[in-house]
């Protein structure tokens, strides 16, 4: 099976929390009796990983380009989730659903900003494209602090059929569209949602924006004519936290 590596404190301290199978630990001699790295070690032994204390040198040479913080877990390759899956866990968690659809996202530190926001607002599911879009990537990985962990991520040869599934399921699908239907503010967000972004240069693609009920916009009072896609995910994102936490203390 192919390796995969997860680097840094946040990263590998959520990954062994979550219960991913990791191979082992490549602990920084010098790092090895901080607190951070103590507890890491701790949570590493209390489920039988095995921990090694290596030469700077050798954290190097296993992750030459990334600030891995002096730890690295070589641990089995990060799966994707089925859309099947996804669409069984609001129901099990008792939740409206909430699904992200990243369309041709390629940079990775967006993409695991995304993740990052999307675990902390709740979402059950992200669908990134299998084509012309970043993958789950260690530099993605990293980004996204440990959500990975959190937060199934579904990829998909054909994004309007996956929006066609989602309908069929009573999810209501919104894009993110300058000069959208509506201020996003004033969308209903309480019902089974999707929401819909596009990549960093094309936005979202002629036939996703068509498969959408309605498209959204967020009022932008400068100069510039869009949002980097990672914060309109979030302002999105915690509207849909807002207006649910609302109803639910009602």
């Amino acid at each position: 099976m192919k390796r995969d590596k997860i680097f840094g404190i946040n990263p590998v301290t959520e990954a062994l929390k979550a219960g991913r199978p990791i191979q082992r630990l490549l602990i920084a001699e010098q790092r090895k009796s901080d607190r951070d790295i103590l507890e890491i070690i701790r949570l590493a032994k209390g489920r039988g990983t095995e921990v090694r204390i290596a030469s700077r040198e050798a954290l190097k040479r296993e992750a030459p380009n990334a600030l891995h913080q002096g730890v690295i877990a070589i641990t089995a390759a990060q799966q994707y989730a089925a859309l099947d899956d996804i669409l069984q866990i609001p129901a099990q968690k008792g939740q409206a659903p909430l699904y992200l659809i990243l369309d041709g996202v390629e940079d990775p530190r967006n993409l695991g900003a995304i993740l990052r926001t999307a675990e902390a607002t709740g979402v059950h599911g992200v669908i990134i494209p299998e084509r012309r879009a970043v993958g789950l990537t260690e530099t993605v990985a990293k980004a996204a602090a440990g959500a990975l962990e959190y937060v199934p991520v579904v990829k998909v040869v054909n994004i309007v059929n996956a929006l066609e599934n989602l309908k069929k399921a009573g999810v209501w699908v919104a894009g993110a569209e300058a000069g959208g239907d509506e201020v996003y503010w004033d969308a209903d967000f309480d019902r089974p949602m999707a929401l819909v972004l596009g990549g960093e240069d094309k936005g979202v693609r002629r036939l996703v924006r068509e498969r959408c009920d309605y498209l959204l916009s967020l009022p932008l009072m400068g100069n510039i004519t869009s949002l980097n896609v990672s914060v309109a995910a979030g302002v999105l994102l915690y509207e849909v936290l807002r207006q649910r936490r609302r109803k639910a203390h009602l």
